[in-house]
C-alpha cells in the first residue's frame, strides 16, 4: 500500500506542476542579449549575415568559442542558419516576423 500512495503523490505533484507551467518564451518574448553575444547577434541579423571568421574579428574570441556561442543563442531560441552563396559561407538570423 505504501507504493500505492506514493504514486498518488507523484501523479498529483505531476498534474500541479504541469498545470502551474507556462509556455517557454521565443525569442520575441526575450529581450536581446547584451555583451558580446549581442553584437553576434547583430552581425548575423544584417543582410549579408557573418563569417566565422568576421565573428571572430568582431569579438575577438576563438572559433571554436564564435561557434559555441553561435549554438547559445540556438538554444535560446534564435533561429540561426548556415547559407553558403557565392563561395561565402555565412551565418544568418531567420527573421522571427510574421
Amino acid at each position: 500500500m505504501k507504493t500505492t500512495s506514493t504514486r498518488r503523490t507523484q501523479t498529483a505533484k505531476q498534474t500541479r506542476s504541469a498545470s502551474n507551467a507556462s509556455p517557454a518564451p521565443g525569442p520575441a518574448d526575450m529581450p536581446r542579449p547584451g555583451g558580446k553575444l549581442g553584437d553576434i547577434l547583430g552581425r548575423v541579423s544584417s543582410k549579408n549575415g557573418a563569417t566565422a571568421d568576421e565573428l571572430v574579428d568582431t569579438t575577438g574570441w576563438q572559433k571554436h568559442s564564435v561557434l559555441g556561442a553561435l549554438s547559445k543563442l540556438k538554444a535560446r531560441g534564435f533561429e540561426i542558419r548556415l547559407d553558403a552563396k557565392a563561395n561565402r559561407k555565412a551565418y544568418r538570423l531567420v527573421s522571427t516576423a510574421g
